[in-house]
């Protein structure tokens, strides 16, 4: 009897080893994997203390400058006002100022309250409106007279002034009017009027029923008696003119 053979099994196949996945050639399907970027270094800032220090200085200074300012604008300082109109050469009296607490540019001049004594019996270079603040140049010592003149009185009726009111230091014409009782005489009247350049220094208030007024004008002293002589006759109106007036 012959001996039974034993076939021993054969070894099993081994699984093939993982490979690494092909690189993929241009043109065919799939992708290729973006490359990875290399992670920066970033460069720590070194801090400057001096260029610090002088950022917090500066500020500081701006909001010290800011605060100055506005103290400054907000200081508040006594000065001179007008309480009543006062026209143009005018003698300036105590009832005419006042006084006010305002804040002011250092730009605007004007008069401190405690200098507002010295101004009474000065005159008043322009016209003053009651509420305006009073600037040094508004107010002259300067007198009406000039050297050489003289003053005379001119006593007028209403018709014979302009209707504007008169105020000193305001330029007149003297004219000669023609005399009425002209033509009865048959004395012959100037085609010209006489004429005289006055200056106003006063003038009086309407006289009550007649409503005549004194207006005092400064002339040269040659022109001084002719003109007393003809404001006798009552033959004279005045005439604002305005080329030498305010």
């Amino acid at each position: 009897m012959s001996k039974s053979s034993t076939i021993a099994p054969a070894p099993a196949a081994q699984a093939p080893a993982a490979q690494a996945p092909a690189a993929q050639v241009p043109g065919q399907a799939g992708s290729v994997p973006a490359p990875v970027a290399a992670p920066r270094m970033l460069k720590q800032r070194r801090r400057r203390p001096g260029l610090i220090a002088l950022s917090v200085a500066l500020i500081a200074a701006g909001g010290l400058s800011g605060a100055v300012l506005y103290a400054a604008s907000g200081e508040r300082a006594a000065v001179v006002v007008v309480s009543r109109d006062v026209p143009v050469g005018s003698l300036i009296a105590k009832e005419d100022l006042g006084q006010a607490s305002v804040a002011l540019d250092p730009a605007v001049k004007s008069v401190k309250a405690s200098e507002a004594e010295r101004l009474v019996g000065q005159r008043a270079a322009v016209d003053l409106r009651a509420g305006n603040l009073l600037s040094p140049a508004q107010v002259t010592d300067k007198t009406l007279v000039g050297p050489g003149d003289q003053v005379v009185g001119v006593s007028v009726k209403p018709s014979q002034l302009p209707a504007t009111k008169l105020t000193p230091g305001q330029r007149v014409l003297v004219v000669s009017t023609p005399d009425p009782d002209a033509a009865a005489t048959d004395k012959p009247v100037p085609a010209t009027p006489k004429t005289l350049a006055a200056t106003v220094i006063a003038v009086g208030a309407p006289a009550v029923g007649t409503g005549n007024s004194v207006i005092d004008v400064a002339v040269p002293a040659k022109d001084g008696p002719g003109l007393a002589a003809r404001v006798a006759t009552g033959n004279i109106a005045l005439i604002m003119d305005q080329r030498g007036g305010n």
